[in-house]
């Protein structure tokens, strides 16, 4: 027989809940029963992982400590990877008893919260152990409060070794209506996403490729709303102003876009197109935002060369007639 403990309080010296749990640790030993204890205050990177310890145990004791309202958050995520990542055929096996000790209000919700949910979850459930402390040191020295521990570890231990069957809850039901639509996952899948959801450097690079993403579909959407890859061509084609006695040949490369634009004036005739010239009279360079404040008429070719956010090599006379070539409208 196998029973695991999981201490879901901050392990403060005075928590009367890691004083219920010594006992019925020591109880347990006393009867043989191969007892693995994990402190969820100690283990806050591995909780996620340890939705696949609790099934293989013959039962598990959620000990949990009520300090100003609900359960702790290290025992509400053990529970959050049971329900995602515990293997719910092998799950149904497992008795849970509920410890819940408390310095304040609430210990019979907290206690009732965890009997729901481990029935959700598919599980079994016995009788619990819960009680209101408010000196941990005299509840220690309570002779009567000991042996009623003692006496609740045994039923625990009857529980398990007898099999006790109980009738079928409404929460079971439920339960199965719930899970009826959800993807389930072998018991090797579930080990393998838990190990990669408490793995934070795992969870880091996960959420900086979901941004990096998200960030590309805004841009390709952006451009798409625009008019796509014609959006840099048109815009030199709808403010082009002929009548110049003037020809040249531009090279505006948009460095975060990947975006290289060809544009040949000659006199009254422009053409624009996607391409490269190095021999180009003048070869700029900006990024898209720059380029999309100049062709929006916020700035000029020549402001964003002179603050720097455009760079330019070539006949800077030329550069200068890029302004007088193209009338952006604001």
């Amino acid at each position: 027989m196998k029973v695991n403990i999981y201490y879901g309080g901050r392990g403060v010296v005075d928590d009367p809940t890691i004083f219920v749990v010594n006992k019925i640790q020591e109880v347990l030993d006393e009867l043989n029963v191969n007892v693995e204890r994990y402190n969820l205050y100690e283990m806050k990177n591995q909780i996620t992982t340890l939705s696949q310890t609790v099934t293989e145990a013959d039962a598990v004791v959620l000990a949990t400590t009520v300090e100003w309202i609900g359960m702790g958050g290290y025992m509400q995520t053990l529970l959050d990877a049971c329900w995602l990542y515990a293997d719910k055929g092998r799950i149904g096996d497992v008795y849970m008893f509920p410890v819940v000790m408390s310095k304040t209000y609430g210990e019979r919700e907290v206690c009732l919260s965890l009997v729901n949910s481990w029935e959700m979850i598919g599980g079994r459930t016995g009788n619990g152990i819960t009680g209101y402390v408010d000196d941990t040191t005299e509840f220690e020295f309570n002779s009567k409060c000991v042996e009623y521990i003692e006496k609740q570890t045994e039923n625990i231990y009857r529980t398990i070794s007898q099999k006790r069957i109980s009738l079928p809850s409404s929460s079971q039901t439920i339960k199965n209506n719930v899970m009826k639509d959800v993807v389930r996952f072998t018991p090797q899948e579930s080990e393998q996403l838990s190990k990669y959801v408490s793995d934070d450097t795992f969870v880091k690079t996960q959420k900086k490729d979901i941004e990096s993403l998200a960030s590309i579909y805004k841009e390709l959407l952006s451009d798409e709303e625009h008019g796509g890859d014609d959006y840099y061509i048109n815009v030199f084609k709808n403010s082009f102003r002929p009548g110049t006695a003037f020809s040249c040949t531009y090279m505006i490369i948009v460095s975060d876009k990947n975006k290289t634009i060809l544009i040949n004036v000659n006199n009254d005739i422009l053409d624009v197109e996607f391409g490269e010239n190095n021999n180009a009279d003048v070869i700029a360079k900006l990024n898209k935002a720059v380029f999309d404040d100049i062709v929006a008429g916020k700035i000029t070719f020549h402001r964003a060369f002179m603050t720097g956010d455009m760079t330019a090599k070539g006949n800077f006379r030329s550069l200068r007639m890029l302004d007088s070539l193209f009338e952006f409208a604001e």
